[in-house]
């Protein structure tokens, strides 16, 4: 059957995912009457509930009887791992754009790695019906975001669709007719993404997705670029070095067919293919016959730039939550995650039960801790700390982010204010809609850990933060960090609301009443500068007397409650988040407050 391979590329929330439904749908992928859920892409459980695509999938639909392969891939930079190793699958794209926002940074991350392996990109302008859509001003935005990322001649002249992905139409003129629906876009993926490129030799294919299968054990998926394969066939795997690292046997060939995956007899070249049976191989290793001897070569990812410790959780309610606590199955589980996931790296440290894990940025950590403690993990994380490199002349090289933020008018003030604080440059400034400006700058990536909560405070919630990698620069110098101490529990036991009463105007809290504390456990913010240790344990004296007034009830204001990731950038460098599948909660690094008292000498005379 002929084919096509091609990858569904946007920003956050621009409709990726709601499109691919669309596409499924309207392809005679499902029974008519067939119950379908919506974002059938998004498996995931924090995908769902975030509304966000964390890993790329593939997927197939036919058109007037060709196979198309279609990848859903993650809008997030944060998660560009997979947009990276996803690309070298496809011999072209669907850039989907909001008609209101216009390209935003994660789309000019996709699209530059797009354009730089040589595909031409088909634009789609998305959510056509907004009431503050401007599709004209979004694609002469386009064409200069191509210009700007040196597109050549041919990507320059990329055709153009308008329509709604929710609604399930798509057509060259952005009144419609809304009548062919997505028929449009369909005969255009045929007319204009090239077929398949087939080499000449054997069986070879690069590990694109990996992933783990109780009954077929390790599922590789990629894109056969060689020959062709059947189960039971003899197979090797070379790692990016061109070393042997197992030979094995094809046990299953899964092909992707609508949202199922379904057994193949014989896969062919330019097919996208999970193939499973093998123990060792994994992502950018080279799958091929036993007579070839050179890999293949695997595109380029891009390096890390924020680093967090997982540790041991030592705290005194350790394993009571949870039932994998130890070093070993935390150390396998994060070996397990950096073998399938190339954008994260795991290395073990010289501090005891402690590992150092990098990658993208914050919300990518976050995710996986997360995912862990779904799992049963517990575990303590530190602040996210940002990945120094140095130049030849032995310069300190810091990550800088080009930061987008729209809001409004009335606001920009504050926000300019704060991000020049955080040593932000501003490269630009321009209306975005009604009342509305929108802010480009370039800040280090350590002064925008912890400023996301704060930006929505300053603005009432108005604002949008988008944030994309853009260079190592020369580090810009000291940062001011948080300006509040906190509020520390002196002893172990289950807080009393009698305490909590009283201490309230020492600043807010963070726990409720009736929650088990412990020595160096933080439970709230302290007014000032200072960390304050604190009794929550003291409940009223009782005694025969009557009170001569009538006793009130206790009514305690509600506490702040810290999410996960706003507990990681809120923390400083000597505290750190226990997580649990219950819980999370703030603590210090050193719980005995001798402890911390000689860590803070120490590091005000290192200072």
């Amino acid at each position: 059957m002929k084919m096509r391979n091609i990858a569904i590329i946007a920003h956050v929330d621009h409709g990726k995912t709601t499109l691919v439904d669309e596409l499924l749908k309207q392809s005679s992928t499902f029974r008519e009457n067939q119950r379908v859920d919506e974002r059938m892409m998004d498996s995931n459980d924090l995908e769902r509930e975030r509304g966000i695509t964390i890993l790329a999938k593939a997927t197939s639909v036919e058109w007037k009887g060709v196979r198309i392969n279609i990848v859903d891939t993650p809008g997030h930079a944060d998660f560009g791992g997979e947009v990276e190793r996803i690309l070298s699958m496809v011999d072209g794209a669907v850039l989907l754009v909001d008609a209101a926002e216009g390209p935003m940074p994660q789309t000019k991350f996709v699209v530059g790695k797009a354009l730089k392996v040589g595909l031409r990109p088909i634009v789609a302008i998305n959510k056509i019906d907004r009431s503050d859509a401007r599709a004209d001003e979004v694609v002469n935005e386009v064409f200069d975001l191509f210009a700007n990322l040196d597109a050549s001649d041919e990507q320059l002249d990329f055709p153009i669709l308008y329509g709604s992905g929710r609604d399930g139409w798509m057509n060259t003129d952005p009144q419609g007719p809304k009548d062919a629906k997505l028929a449009p876009l369909f005969d255009l993926i045929l007319d204009h993404v090239p077929a398949p490129k087939v080499e000449p030799g054997p069986f070879r294919m690069i590990g694109t997705i990996l992933e783990s299968n109780n009954f077929l054990g390790r599922i590789i998926t990629g894109r056969i670029a060689s020959g062709s394969i059947r189960p039971n066939q003899a197979v090797k795997v070379l790692n990016a070095d061109g070393k042997l690292l197992e030979n094995g046997r094809i046990s299953k060939i899964l092909a992707f067919r609508g949202v199922e995956r379904v057994a193949l007899d014989e896969a062919h070249a330019g097919d996208i293919v999970a193939i499973a049976g093998l123990s060792r191989g994994t992502v950018a290793d080279t799958f091929c016959d036993p007579a070839v001897s050179e890999p293949m070569i695997a595109q380029p990812i891009d390096p890390p730039t924020v680093t967090m410790s997982f540790i041991v959780n030592d705290s005194p309610l350790a394993g009571t939550e949870g039932d994998k606590v130890t070093s070993r199955v935390i150390r396998d589980r994060l070996m397990r995650e950096a073998e399938g996931n190339v954008a994260l790296k795991v290395e073990e440290t010289s501090e005891k039960d402690s590992y150092s894990v990098s990658g993208r940025g914050e919300l990518q950590l976050a995710v996986l801790i997360e995912t862990m403690r779904r799992e049963g993990f517990e575990l303590a994380v530190s602040r996210p700390r940002v990945v120094m490199q140095k130049d030849d002349e032995g310069n300190l090289l810091e990550p800088v982010e080009e930061v987008v933020i729209d809001v409004d008018e009335e606001f920009s003030g504050t926000v300019v204010q704060k991000m020049t604080e955080r040593k932000a440059e501003m490269v630009e400034l321009k209306p975005s809609g009604p009342d509305r400006v929108r802010l480009v700058f370039h800040a280090p990536t350590r002064g925008l850990i912890g400023y996301q909560s704060e930006l929505l405070t300053d603005t009432r919630g108005t604002a949008i933060m988008n944030r994309l990698f853009h260079a190592y620069q020369p580090y810009k110098g000291p940062i001011g960090g948080r300006v509040n101490g906190v509020l520390i529990s002196h002893d172990q036991g289950e807080s009393v609301a009698y305490a909590l009463f009283n201490l309230e105007d020492r600043g807010p809290m963070i726990i409720d009443s009736g929650e088990k504390v412990y020595a160096g456990m933080i439970i709230g913010i302290h007014t000032r500068d200072n960390d304050l240790e604190v009794n929550v344990l003291k409940g009223k004296k009782l005694t025969n007397m009557r009170a001569s007034g009538k006793d009130d009830a206790v009514k305690l204001t509600p506490p702040i409650r810290m999410t996960l990731e706003r507990a990681l950038s809120w923390i400083q460098d000597d505290e750190l988040v226990e997580v649990t599948p219950k819980s999370i909660r703030l603590r210090k690094l050193y719980l005995d407050p001798h402890e911390r008292k000689r860590f803070e000498k120490t590091r005000n005379q290192a200072a």
